[in-house]
């Protein structure tokens, strides 16, 4: 992922702080600026990241041994959380929406949105448009017609080509931007309308009164602060997963740990020299062209690949999910398939579960004077049409390839998952130059969505400081890196996986009790209001 929170703290701080530091029942301010108190949250942080790292390097059978096991047990017992949980956050949104509470702004009463509509849509799309749209918009629905979701057709047909897009929407659809979306909402409500600072743990305020400046409140913004950096980690090795692949076909580089630790450790020094800069013109730079480079290319396969195809299959798997869409988001593994939600679903939604803290301040930020419903419309409607359509035109040109034109896309993605995009490139003309802008793409996504996110941790843990200290940024950059790279060296895209998805379980509670928090806190306000309106 991208986003134009990246474009340098300076920026940022002005636009969070545009709630003039009130200050709130609890004596917190939101505009707190001088880089922040580094209190027991860094500290804390600082440490448990440390000791990981270090047993990571030195004890790496005993990290995997651990994490395997952790990841059976924590989906097996709660894998349905992840599923129940998500859900849930939909429908709260959907009633919000809906609801005469959707008629609230996120700030004052008499604030208006800083941007226009069709800005904020493309402010938004900037934000979905990251490293995952290369990594899976071709491997997952060709994973899926090779082995179909559940056994639920057989593979390689044209109901497991439907199959594969329909569980593919699943994955990066509605239930990925709830998440985001009540994240958003959460902090610009708190931000904006009550003054506080920008930590989750003020969140809490609602449910938990003071208790959010002691230790419950701090404990809350270490497990964001973990959430974070491992979501962070897994994109990074995604990422170097993708160009070490497409450097590998193009020029012959190795595709082994050496080159994507090379990878990683460059593109760390260009993020964390870009967050501690501030360089504004720099990151919009790079948020503007990935955009234009990721719509050329997509373009480019519409017009070269089977749009009548792609067409045709994008209506019927858009019906296939829209009918069996409660089914899907309640399907667990009761009578088995816990490996195949492992590496998908559960996968999915703990990654999102770890990215939302930073996505959420990314909402937060554009989205000031909108209201409520404008707000969940939008963030839930426009992403997830962005996904269903991309990975339509390219997972289905993948599939046409493989169905009807005897191509090896699914094959070459059993062999090695990271090459499933530059094999469907492959097969069209200017294979070269379509791969070259994939690889500068993801590049792109790299620097600037690290970036953000070495902002949003270093933010966490100052004391919600909206322009954190140089060294600060400069040792979450690094540490981010580090992370990165032992657990690649460790065990690659499935150490990746099993982290994020471990971590994140804790931080799925928060977001269930953030979403508690808020619900209580605007339903205070209207009754409030109400009763002085009387």
């Amino acid at each position: 992922m991208s986003s134009h929170l990246g474009t340098g703290a300076e920026t940022t701080s002005a636009t969070l702080s545009g709630s003039g530091g009130e200050s709130t029942p609890d004596g917190t301010g939101a505009g707190h600026d001088g880089g922040g108190r580094l209190g027991s949250v860094f500290w804390t942080s600082l440490g448990f990241s440390a000791v990981f790292v270090a047993w990571a390097v030195l004890f790496t059978d005993n990290l995997n041994e651990v994490t395997n096991d952790s990841l059976n047990w924590v989906t097996a017992t709660f894998g349905w959380s992840y599923l129940v949980v998500t859900l849930a956050i939909l429908v709260f949104l959907v009633f919000l929406a809906f609801s005469p509470a959707g008629d609230i702004r996120l700030g004052k009463d008499g604030d208006r949105p800083e941007f226009s509509t069709l800005t904020w849509f493309a402010m938004i799309l900037s934000a979905v448009m990251g490293i995952g749209l290369v990594s899976y918009g071709v491997a997952e629905p060709i994973s899926h017609l090779a082995t179909p979701p559940h056994g639920l057709a057989e593979p390689n047909t044209p109901a497991a080509a439907v199959r594969a897009l329909q569980y593919s929407y699943f994955d990066w659809g509605l239930h990925a931007w709830a998440i985001f979306a009540v994240f958003g909402l959460a902090i610009a409500y708190s931000t904006y309308r009550k003054g506080r600072r920008t930590l989750v743990s003020q969140l809490f305020v609602p449910l938990l009164g003071d208790r959010v400046n002691g230790p419950i409140g701090k404990a809350i913004d270490v497990l964001a602060v973990f959430a974070t950096l491992f979501g962070t980690t897994t994109s990074l090795g995604l990422g170097a997963l993708q160009v070490n692949n497409g450097l590998g076909r193009l020029f012959g580089v190795p595709v082994n740990s050496v080159s994507q630790v090379l990878i990683i450790a460059a593109v760390t020094s260009v993020f964390t020299l870009s967050a501690v800069t501030g360089v504004s013109k720099g990151i919009k730079f790079l948020s503007q062209g990935s955009s234009l480079l990721a719509g050329a290319l997509f373009v480019f396969m519409l017009i070269v690949g089977p749009a009548v195809f792609i067409a045709n299959l994008y209506i019927e798997s858009v019906g296939q999910w829209a009918t069996d869409f409660f089914r899907m988001s309640l399907q667990g593994t009761a009578f088995g398939g816990l490996e195949w939600m492992q590496w998908w679903t559960y996968f999915m939604m703990a990654w999102w579960v770890s990215w939302g803290a930073f996505v959420g301040v990314f909402l937060a930020r554009i989205s000031r004077g909108r209201t409520i419903r404008g707000f969940v419309t939008g963030v839930l409607v426009v992403p997830s049409v962005v996904f269903f359509t991309w990975f339509t035109v390219f997972g289905g040109t993948a599939i046409h390839l493989d169905l009807f034109e005897g191509g090896d896309v699914a094959k070459q993605t059993t062999a090695d998952i990271n090459s499933a995009f530059f094999a469907t490139l492959d097969h069209f003309p200017l294979a070269t130059v379509t791969s070259v802008i994939a690889i500068i793409l993801v590049v792109m996504f790299f620097v600037s969505g690290a970036d953000a996110n070495t902002y949003v941790l270093s933010m966490m843990t100052s004391d919600g400081s909206l322009t954190p200290r140089r060294p600060v940024l400069i040792l979450w950059g690094v540490l981010t890196g580090v992370t990165a790279v032992v657990l690649m060296l460790a065990g690659g895209l499935n150490a990746l996986q099993n982290t994020v998805i471990v971590t994140s379980l804790p931080f799925l509670v928060i977001i269930a009790g953030l979403a508690v928090a808020f619900w209580k806190e605007l339903s205070g306000d209207r009754k409030e209001k109400t009763d002085v309106a009387l």
